[in-house]
């Protein structure tokens, strides 16, 4: 069955706003998250001779230049199936219309015990930004608009890599307290990052000067600092998960264990009373 559902996202937005960051981009989250790749790489006792890297900014791979092929984040995934043992998502599924598409996309494009790692921006992520923007404007007009991304929660990504078929999947997150001059800065950095609005429901006219006004009174009364400056919270979220192999370590089946975990533990066990 086919629905005349629309996209959440506008890839033409997106592609303009991505455009427009190139003048002047700020990339500190996203080497941020290349970082922590890199380091979790480093932690597994293995090497990776065929690279795939879904990402709109490559030049930032530096260390990859050589070894790895990169590809966009369109929504067709030019990957070739089975033909990488390494695939890395780079922040950018949190655009993705289609994340399970994605991640399915990835997995298929990697060999038998493969390794994916997909970084995304997460829940928490511009939380403070959204109350103060939906306060203001209900206060304002009596109404709301799409203004900020609805982002993924951590207890829910865990779930997409099972669904998109990968074994041993691991959902964690990273905090990011970030400090602005005022709300306008952070505005202004978003767009300077390409993360500026591109929900294909948003409102396609000026809004009103007196929303982000108001918006910028709430942020400094509700988040604002002794120095005063604001804070801005961003959350990176990465998923880690791979390609099912037979010599894989396997779960053990519910009531197979040998041991109790009171006795690992020293605990002494308490059984519980009949109610």
């Amino acid at each position: 069955m086919t629905t005349n559902r629309p996209d959440l996202f506008d890839p033409n937005a997106l592609a303009k706003n991505r455009a427009r960051a190139k003048c002047a981009p700020v990339d500190f989250l996203r080497e941020a998250a290349i970082d922590d790749v890199q380091e979790r790489l480093n932690e597994v006792n293995r090497s990776f001779n065929s690279v795939a890297v879904v990402t709109p900014r490559p030049n930032l791979w530096d260390s990859f230049q050589e070894a790895a092929t990169f590809v966009a984040d369109d929504e067709i995934l030019q990957l070739e199936e089975t033909a990488f043992d390494l695939v890395i998502h780079d922040l950018c599924l949190h655009w993705s219309n289609d994340p399970v598409g994605q991640i399915v996309q990835s997995r298929r494009a990697l060999k038998p015990d493969g390794l994916f790692i997909g970084t995304l921006f997460g829940g928490q992520t511009l939380n403070e930004l959204r109350s103060c923007l939906a306060q203001a404007e209900a206060e304002i007009t009596g109404g709301l608009s799409a203004r900020i991304a609805p982002m993924a929660e951590i207890r829910d990504l865990g779930a997409l890599l099972q669904r998109a078929g990968l074994a041993l999947p691991v959902a964690d997150g990273t905090p990011f307290n970030v400090s602005y001059a005022s709300p306008f800065d952070l505005m202004k950095e978003l767009r300077q990052m390409g993360e500026g609005n591109c929900i294909t429901q948003r409102a396609k006219h000026f809004s009103k000067r007196a929303i982000f006004l108001r918006a910028t009174q709430i942020y400094a009364e509700t988040f604002g600092t002794e120095n005063g400056r604001v804070t801005a919270t961003f959350e990176i979220i990465t998923l880690t998960g791979w390609a099912p192999d037979a010599g894989q370590q396997q779960p053990l089946r519910p009531g197979s264990a040998k041991n109790r975990l009171a006795d690992a533990l020293g605990a002494v066990e308490t059984k519980l009373k009949p109610f």
